[in-house]
Formats: C-alpha cells, sequence, structure tokens
C-alpha cells in the first residue's frame, strides 16, 4: 500500500465517524447480588406499595388522636395498654377509644389507630400508659404507599446501580435485574520486539505495556478486557489473531499502524473488512487506525493503537473511551466528573497544524506539562490528566487557564 497515510484526518471528523458507527448494545439478566456499578436495562415500576401498609415510623404508642387532645405534662391522660406490636408482628386487636398499643418502629399499624405517640412523652403504669403529649392524626406514622404507589416509576433504565439503587430494587422484592451486559473488548499487543513481563528480557527486547495499560483503561470503561499473547508484526499472525476474537465487541490493536513497510494492521484490516481512519491530525497518536470487520448482526470494531505506551494511551482516552462507555451504558456517568480548570505552570510550545494532547502533573491549582516523548514510560507514571491544544494554536502562556481532562475511571 505504500509508505504513506491513507488520509490523515482532522480530529473531530474522527470522533465524528466514530460517533456513526452501530452500537452492539447487549442486555442480561443477573442476580441481584451482582448488580452493583451496573446499568439498568429497563425501567423498574413499583410492583407494591411502599411501605405496603400503614406503619409506625417511631417507638411509642398507636392511639386514636382524638383520645389525646388536651394531653400535657400537668394533665396526662391515660389509656390502656392492650397489645404489644413489634415490627413483623400482626396486630390482633383494634384500638378502641380509650385504649392503645405499645408499638415498635417499623411495625403494622392497628385497626382503630391513626398516629403515634412517641414512648418520650409516656409513662407506664401497671397496664394503664399515661400520655402527656397529644398528637395529631397521621403523626410518627409512614402511610401505606406513602413512599411509592404501586405501578409508579421507581428506577429509569440507565440508572448506575449503586446501593442506594439497589436497596431500592430489594425494597419491591426483586431478585434478578435487567442490565446492559459489559462488553467485550479484545487487546492485542503487536511487535516483534516485545516480551511479557514475566519473561526474561534480551538486548533489543521490551516488556509489554500496552496490554496492561489499555486493558485496565478498557475496565474503567465499564467493559470486560480479553488480553492476548504477543503477536508478531507479520501479516498472517495478526490475521489470525483477530478472527480468534471475532466473539469480541471491539477488538483493540496496539502497534503495526503506522505507514512503514514493517507495519501490516491496514493492509489485513482492508482484505478482512473496511478501513475507516488511517491516520489523525494529533500529537501523540497520529499512526492511528479504525475499521470495520463483517459479522452476522452488527459489525465489529478495530481500534488501532500506536506501539508508543503513551501514544497509545492518549489515543484510547480522546477517542476510544467514550465510545466504549457509550457501549457499556456508562457513559454520562464518566462526563458527570467535572473537568478540572487549572493554571499552566509554564509557557507551552505546540507544533502548528496538529491538535495537540499534553499530559499533566498536578500540584495545587497548577498543571504542569510532562514534556517526554510518547515512548518515555515514566510520562505515564506522572500523568494526572491531560488537556488538548487546538491545531490553530502555537502558545499557552504561563498562568494562562486550561481544562484538565482526567484519564480513565469509572
Amino acid at each position: 500500500m505504500g509508505n504513506v497515510f491513507l488520509n490523515l484526518m482532522d480530529p473531530d471528523e474522527v470522533k465524528e465517524i466514530i460517533e456513526s458507527l452501530n452500537i452492539r448494545r447487549k442486555i442480561e439478566k443477573i442476580p441481584l447480588s451482582d448488580v452493583y456499578q451496573r446499568v439498568l436495562a429497563e425501567d423498574i415500576y413499583a410492583s407494591i406499595n411502599l411501605p405496603p401498609f400503614d406503619r409506625s415510623s417511631m417507638d411509642g404508642y398507636a392511639v386514636s388522636a382524638k383520645d389525646t387532645f388536651g394531653a400535657s405534662e400537668d394533665n396526662p391522660i391515660s389509656l390502656a395498654l392492650i397489645e404489644k406490636i413489634g415490627a413483623g408482628d400482626v396486630p390482633l386487636k383494634k384500638v378502641g377509644q380509650g385504649r392503645c398499643s405499645e408499638i415498635g418502629t417499623g411495625a403494622p399499624l392497628p385497626e382503630g389507630a391513626d398516629s403515634v405517640v412517641m414512648v418520650e412523652f409516656t409513662d407506664i403504669k401497671e397496664d394503664n400508659v399515661q400520655i402527656y403529649e397529644a398528637v395529631a392524626p397521621g403523626t410518627n406514622i409512614a402511610a401505606r404507599g406513602s413512599d411509592m404507589e404501586k405501578g409508579r416509576l421507581l428506577l429509569s433504565r440507565g440508572t448506575l446501580l449503586t446501593p442506594d439503587k439497589i436497596g431500592a430494587i430489594s425494597a419491591i422484592g426483586m431478585s434478578e435485574v435487567l442490565v446492559f451486559a459489559k462488553p467485550i473488548v479484545a487487546v492485542i499487543s503487536t511487535g516483534n520486539e516485545l516480551v511479557k513481563p514475566d519473561q526474561e528480557l534480551r538486548y533489543g527486547q521490551l516488556y509489554d505495556i500496552n496490554s496492561e495499560t489499555i486493558s485496565n483503561a478498557v475496565k474503567s470503561c465499564g467493559c470486560i478486557p480479553l488480553s492476548s499473547n504477543i503477536v508478531k508484526d507479520d501479516y498472517n499472525s495478526i490475521m489470525d489473531k483477530i478472527n480468534e476474537f471475532r466473539n469480541a465487541d471491539v477488538i483493540i490493536t496496539s502497534g503495526g499502524t503506522s505507514a512503514g513497510a514493517g507495519d501490516v494492521l491496514r493492509q489485513v484490516v482492508e482484505d478482512m473488512g473496511r478501513v475507516l481512519v488511517h491516520g489523525i491530525s494529533v500529537k501523540p497518536g497520529k499512526p492511528t487506525l479504525i475499521g470495520t470487520l463483517p459479522d452476522e448482526n452488527v459489525d465489529i470494531i478495530l481500534f488501532g493503537l500506536p506501539g508508543y505506551p503513551v501514544s497509545a494511551l492518549m489515543i484510547f482516552e480522546a477517542f476510544v473511551s467514550q465510545f466504549l462507555r457509550e457501549m457499556a451504558g456508562v457513559l454520562e456517568y464518566n462526563e458527570k466528573k467535572e473537568l478540572r480548570v487549572l493554571k499552566l505552570s509554564r509557557r507551552y510550545h505546540s507544533a502548528r497544524g496538529r491538535s495537540h494532547l499534553v499530559l499533566v502533573k498536578i500540584e495545587g491549582d497548577v498543571a504542569s506539562p510532562i514534556l517526554k516523548d510518547s515512548g518515555a514510560i515514566t510520562a505515564l507514571a506522572e500523568a494526572d490528566g491531560y488537556f488538548e491544544v487546538p491545531k490553530n494554536v502555537e502558545i499557552i502562556e504561563k498562568d494562562e487557564k486550561i481544562k484538565v481532562i482526567p484519564l480513565s475511571g469509572f
């Protein structure tokens, strides 16, 4: 295909292409015990009234409010105690005129009672209760359906299931919930020079960084990564590995995207499917490839990231992460993380004609650019986020305000 990029595209144009891709979003039913941090795939309506019965919201005595009128510390009213009702008990006796029932928090209100006098305003003498404070009807009562009426919307599709939301589902007795399935993302590192971290490092070799970096970035987007053995930079090896992961929803490779004669991913994708992007006018990350592979229902999306770890992670953050979060149904929750507006610690020079993605270290309200090339691993260790420099901006002055984008973390 020659040593040129297919078509060097503007970042905004690339984002439009990504937004137009068909999303393969799946749904699964899982036990309530497993739904933490999952995204609801259905509207849930209350199947019962909450609470399902009139109940006491305090420890005290269930009474007919009119029997307490005029009660005070100087003029207590005496009521006959007829029953003790605890949470989970079924009241057996009706509260008639001049009578009351001892009741615990959460216990069902007995027939004839319309309010509860708190135990702090009472005293008991043998089988009689002295009431020292008058109450109005409905006092200290949680009425049937006052929290949620049967048939009302409880939680909307797309809700992130946190402990409070899970508690609400538990309250209506659901044991299984429909959630968006976590997309399966195959992560493939290519490179003749790469070895796994547990192997002996020989001269000319490098440890594989991208497998772990990108796999964990995938997890932060609400997806499940499938990592592979390192793949050699040759046509058949790359094609065989891609075919091995044809059941994945998305395939992410790193390396093999440059225009050099030794990089063959573009040719593989062209032969297997369609190349949509090969080259982005951005630094770092110019040799990025995006393609589609035909499948029975929805095409598999392939993102070919550059081999340098900094470039790979920056392109993932700027272009891939949003797509994965949307596929997983968690996009809006990541967007809730506000950008930080910080001062730049020093003047920054940008090469005109390409957008720049600049890693920064944050100290207080100041962001310091990490001025290392895309092959410098320590840049990842130091980085707290990054900012974008438009292609038509050459200089950002010291102390100028910039918007720092946090790195992935769902």
